[in-house]
């Protein structure tokens, strides 16, 4: 297995130029698919302080993107967003689902790139300390390893993607999925694959999870809204944002990431 360890800029700007706009809409339709089964399982509401990001930029011309965040009763916070230029190589989309404090299930992380070749991440982001919590570390990793490790081997030509960023290498669960790969319908096909199966085990997950104590969860809000933003705050890719956008508006869309601006309340 080959890795790659660059940053999105660079992977961008040392590839050719390239109309990526259909496989960007095979990415759509893989992210409103597994939305589809979230919204089937959750109760949410849009935050209004997303409804101004609906679209922006001035796609399909040229750079644009969308972000929607969601919370409800048992959903802190859910975004679904993209942001990019599919008519020149890229594209990043976002699916993640920060759970409310009534149980402990992992977080879901999902995000798709096209640069133009494709990569993607999946994960099941903790909340605890795996190595203090190993009964939590059993019940919600430990069953994923053996089809994490098969991915890899029925793989070969997926590139394991290493950050250059210390602090995202670190936000990794121990069964991530973080793979460069050439676009082919088969290997896009393959990343389906392991998603769907994902977000069904995740939400299994939630409808077998015990309650959190009431005395237990101001904390844990707490430490969930920690990992939320500091992951959203050191994303590499944010340069992205500001090549396109500026400082200005990819600060508005980086705190829409974690909820900066929210207006409904958190469960």
């Amino acid at each position: 297995m080959s890795e790659t360890i660059r940053n999105v800029e660079q992977m961008l700007d040392s590839s050719p130029v390239v109309d990526v706009t259909e496989a960007f809409g095979k990415y759509q339709g893989l992210l409103e698919a597994l939305k589809a089964k979230i919204d089937a399982r959750f109760e949410t509401t849009r935050d209004p302080s997303t409804e101004e990001l609906e679209s922006y930029g001035t796609y399909p011309d040229g750079p644009g993107g969308k972000v929607a965040a969601y919370s409800g009763p048992e959903i802190d916070w859910m975004v679904h967003s993209w942001l990019g230029n599919p008519g020149a190589s890229f594209v990043n989309l976002h699916l993640t689902v920060w759970l409310g404090p009534q149980v402990r299930v992992p977080h879901l992380g999902i995000a798709l790139l096209l640069w133009p070749e494709g990569w993607f991440y999946c994960d099941s982001v903790p909340r605890v300390s795996l190595v203090i919590e190993d009964d939590y570390y059993d019940k919600y990793y430990a069953p994923v390893n053996d089809d994490w490790l098969k991915f890899q081997a029925d793989h070969p030509d997926f590139e394991w993607f290493t950050s250059p960023s210390a602090f995202i290498r670190t936000s990794l669960s121990p069964t991530a999925q973080c793979y460069s790969f050439k676009w082919s319908q088969e290997n896009f096909q393959a990343v389906s694959d392991w998603m769907h199966n994902h977000v069904d085990r995740w939400l299994t997950w939630v409808d077998e999870a015990e309650e959190v104590p009431e005395s237990e969860r101001e904390a844990q809000r707490e430490i969930d809204l920690r990992i939320r933003r500091n992951i959203a705050d050191r994303d590499p890719a944010n340069s992205m944002g500001v090549r396109y956008f500026g400082e200005e508006l990819t600060g508005k869309l980086v705190r829409a990431l974690w909820g900066g601006d929210r207006e409904l309340p958190r469960p």
